[in-house]
């Protein structure tokens, strides 16, 4: 199954949304408390698309809630990593690493074994997502995205293949934030009380936007799935990072060093290996 011009320009914007929703969470003034409340904000804004789609088969909804399980743990690693690295560093970490997983197990479960220029596309863009991740860093920051890049790998193969079982990938998508959205809800409520509602209430704005975006990356990235090979595509996505790493540069004022720079240009080359 090869992927068309098309797809790969939407999951190119895709990129752009979710490096857009990142840059929000690291630049909250409480990382933990952001994040929930992006969670929230994507619950609400996937919810009012939801009830003017047709419900995805029954059969996907088990992978409907083991991504909700699975994503407790991306937003508790999520925060961890913002709390304390850069993002032009943990995002391109937590990033590079899920793609590789996901292509191993889908060369071994699924049976998607990519053809040879796909793979060394693959190795590029991962080996340059990795190359961002320069200089020394707090080990926590660096313990967390690692954690965080096997979460990621998991909950892009569970929903690849809920978004294929489900035979209408935009609902499930969106039942799949809102789902999230009570998950995450009720975690942060364990956790921190009533800062939840009083955060939501100062930061709404902030929480739909980037709500927003989450859905829209995520929507558009599950569609691609079903269009072309899910590691073909989760390796598209993990683009981000490039812009991430802009937009980190130029509003977080973190630093784009020459390695970084590099690194693009091995971001490019495995593009062009995968028949852009």
């Amino acid at each position: 199954m090869e992927i068309s011009p098309g797809v790969t320009l939407a999951v190119l914007g895709a990129a752009l949304l979710h490096a857009s929703w990142n840059v929000l969470v690291k630049s909250g003034a409480d990382k933990e408390l952001e994040t929930i409340n992006i969670a929230i904000g994507s619950g609400l804004v996937a919810l009012a698309a939801a009830l003017f789609l047709p419900a995805p088969a029954r059969v996907s909804w088990p992978w409907v809630a083991a991504s909700a399980a699975v994503h407790i743990l991306y937003f508790i690693f999520l925060a961890g990593a913002y709390r304390w690295g850069e993002l032009s560093y943990t995002y391109p970490v937590m990033r590079g690493g899920g793609p590789m997983i996901v292509a191993l197990v889908g060369a071994l479960a699924l049976g998607e074994v990519l053809p040879l220029h796909q793979t060394l596309g693959v190795l590029l863009v991962c080996a340059g997502i990795l190359g961002f991740a320069s200089g020394r860093h707090d080990r926590r920051a660096t313990a967390f995205a690692l954690a965080n890049a096997v979460v990621i790998g998991a909950y892009t193969l569970i929903d690849g293949q809920g978004a294929r079982l489900s035979d209408a990938p935009a609902s499930y998508t969106m039942w799949f934030f809102v789902a999230n959205g009570v998950v995450i809800f009720a975690y942060g409520v364990s956790r921190r009380g009533r800062a939840v509602g009083s955060y939501w209430r100062s930061h709404w704005r902030r929480a739909l936007i980037g709500g927003s975006c989450a859905v829209g990356a995520y929507g558009i990235a599950l569609w691609a799935m079903t269009r072309a090979p899910i590691a073909v595509v989760a390796v598209l996505r993990e683009t981000a990072v490039i812009f991430g790493a802009f937009i980190a540069h130029f509003v977080l004022k973190e630093k784009l060093t020459r390695r970084r720079l590099a690194a693009t240009g091995a971001v490019m080359l495995g593009l062009v290996a995968l028949k852009l």
